[in-house]
């Protein structure tokens, strides 16, 4: 194993914090792994902030060690990502879960030119006791499957912990959660950018430690959850909103055209005060879909819009001229059965007057939430836009 880092092929990278009953295990199998495969490699260890004796322990066994300020094991693995030195990095965790020995077929398959490989657990072999129930059958599953259908990917096990990637392909993904989080925004942006992901079966053995592992299984499930929905604004706002939208205007547009029936049931003005809420509802949604596309565009979010070209349409400008046109409609709607209500010696309204004050109320409502996407549009521009003087 060779310490020139112009020729380090792969750093194995491992998160600590208070490791000392198993970081020279893991520092030392890493170690012997790659000297025994001519691997030109270097262990580093990202110590976050130890109060035991692991560093010195690391340093003895032959790592690098590099101190991470940020608590939290996404910040440890950025923090060593960054201070690496080999092509490719190797994470993998401290307490001998996984298997360093495993390191080769990582890296053969990384030769053959994926630069994202996974180790997976759930197809490959999970020692008893290694993995509890819940996460297993339970948490692990439901993530990636959520995981998958959000962003394309079709990996199996979003969890694990050892995976392989070409280092200047991580540090361009622009990662930034300190957490156990960091285990879903590595694959997440991964598949915004375009990176193919393979895994390969690794075996789970039962840490080491004799002590309570750092994770916390509800709190961190949903943590990842919940980043899997704020990078998916698309599927989880602006889609379902677009359909709202469609079918509460389908509901007005009948109701404007005089439907007295529909699927063999009475369509009364009900169904036009339903297609409004909708209507609203959806407008709110795509409204807040797009903007966030446009105020965070270029930040790892997948668009997954039906016409994906309306994110870069979306402007201040543009949002401005179709809330005023909305208002405008709704205005006149409205301003004609009140000039009708007042000539007529503010009697009953008929029924299509009714439901043109109810068409003008929809197109008030619609302007007013689109003026206010484009107020956040605007906003998000002064927060980005470049000061005099920020390029000294």
């Amino acid at each position: 194993m060779s310490n020139a880092s112009d020729e380090l092929e792969l750093s194995v990278v491992i998160p600590c914090l208070n490791e000392e009953g198993t970081i020279a295990i893991v520092v030392e199998k890493a170690i012997r792994t790659m000297r025994e495969h001519g691997i030109r490699g270097e262990v580093v260890v990202s110590d976050n902030g130890s109060e035991d004796d692991s560093r010195r322990i690391a340093e003895a066994a032959g790592a690098r060690v590099v101190p991470c300020p940020v608590r939290g094991y996404g910040a440890a693995l950025q923090n060593g990502f960054a201070a690496a030195k080999g092509k490719y990095v190797l994470m993998g965790d401290a307490d001998d879960s996984y298997d360093f020995t495993e390191i080769p077929r990582f890296l053969e398959v990384a030769r053959a030119g994926h630069p994202y490989v996974m180790g997976t657990r759930l197809r490959g072999t999970i020692m008893p006791g290694a993995m509890p129930f819940l996460n297993r059958h339970l948490g692990t599953p439901v993530l990636t499957k959520v995981l998958n259908v959000l962003f394309g990917t079709s990996i199996s096990d979003c969890n694990s912990g050892m995976r392989c990637i070409d280092r200047e392909t991580v540090l361009g993904l622009g990662l930034s959660s300190p957490g156990m989080e960091f285990a879903s925004e590595l694959i997440v942006k991964a598949a915004v950018a375009g990176v193919p992901i393979v895994e390969v079966p690794i075996t789970l053995h039962v840490d080491k430690r004799g002590r309570p592992p750092h994770l916390r299984r509800w709190r961190d499930g949903w943590r990842h959850l919940r980043l899997l929905f704020w990078h998916a604004p698309d599927q989880m706002i602006t889609n379902p909103g677009l359909v709202a939208l469609l079918v509460g205007l389908a509901l007005v547009v009948a109701q404007m055209a005089s439907v007295r029936a529909l699927f063999g049931m009475h369509f009364g003005i009900h169904f036009m005060v339903l297609g409004l809420t909708l209507a609203l509802l959806g407008t709110s949604a795509v409204t807040t879909g797009l903007a966030i596309h446009a105020v965070l565009r270029g930040r790892g979010l997948r668009s997954a819009f039906p016409w994906t070209d309306a994110h870069a349409w979306y402007t201040f400008d543009r949002a401005v001229m179709v809330a005023a046109a909305l208002v405008l409609g709704g205005l006149l709607s409205d301003g004609y059965v009140l000039a009708k209500w007042l000539g007529s010696g503010r009697g009953p309204l008929s029924e299509l007057d009714t439901r043109l004050s109810l068409l003008g109320l929809l197109g008030l409502g619609m302007g007013v939430q689109v003026l206010f996407s484009s107020l956040l549009l605007g906003t998000a521009g002064i927060a980005t836009a470049p000061r005099l003087g920020d390029d000294r």
